[in-house]
């Protein structure tokens, strides 16, 4: 009796110390495939192009100055129908041409009393503005605008609404050419470090697009724009 209960005993131990040899195994393994998981690389790839604008803003602003209000507005509609003309001999279309609002202002009506040292009671503002696609045809036609100066339109104006803008509207069709070239090279920072590292690259845990920017080349070519954008993307690493 007491010789099969020590039997049992010791059968009860050896399944224990049995069972703990394969449960430590177990664990060790689920702690390996856990740390290889664990191990990632952030990785950062950068794609930029650049690209000519496809519109063209391009406002045409001039001033008048006179002491006679009915004056004034015959010689702004001449003005105007003299850059108008310009722009038509140039070849530009009358659907890329719209004439806006002039403003008019009294000098001697103004709130604080006028200015009573100015020459002229009326000063008026008016412009003319291109909004077209041919960038390059604009830009050509830009350079003639000294032209207008010989027939008495004074042009210019220092106001920020009357610069000129470029903009760059076909970032769609760009789009998914430029996150390629990011993952790529994103992925061959990732490979490096691998290698570096003695280990191997895995799959991708996480992935950030980034968002895209668009700015001029320089202030001197507006007309010519850097597109660019970043992808974040995050590795497994492996042994």
């Amino acid at each position: 009796m007491k010789s099969s209960t020590q039997n049992g005993l010791i059968a009860a131990g050896i399944s224990f110390v049995v069972g703990m040899l394969f449960l430590g195994l177990f664990l060790n393994s689920s702690v390996q495939t856990f740390r290889s998981f664990d191990r990632t690389v952030t990785v950062r790839g950068l794609a930029e192009q650049e690209h000519l604008a496809d519109v063209v803003i391009w406002p045409i602003p001039f001033a008048l100055a006179s002491n006679n209000q009915e004056e004034i507005y015959l010689q702004l509609e001449r003005n105007t129908g003299l850059v108008v003309e310009f722009l038509r001999d140039r070849g530009v279309e009358e659907s890329e041409i719209s004439v806006d609002v002039p403003t008019v202002t009294d000098r001697s009506a103004q709130r604080w009393g006028g200015d009573a040292g100015s020459e002229f009671r009326y000063v008026a503002t008016q412009s003319v503005t291109v909004y077209s696609n041919r960038v390059e045809e604009i830009r050509n036609v830009m350079r003639d605008i000294g032209e207008l100066g010989k027939q008495g339109v004074i042009i210019g104006s220092d106001d920020y609404q009357f610069q000129t803008e470029y903009l760059f509207t076909r970032l769609n069709d760009i789009k998914p050419e430029m996150i390629e070239i990011a993952t790529i090279e994103a992925r061959k920072v990732a490979e490096k470090f691998a290698e570096d590292s003695d280990s191997r690259l895995g799959k991708i845990k996480t992935a950030s697009q980034g968002q895209f920017s668009i700015s001029d080349r320089d202030r001197n070519n507006p007309h010519f724009k850097n597109v660019r954008v970043v992808s974040t993307i995050e590795y497994y690493l492996a042994d």
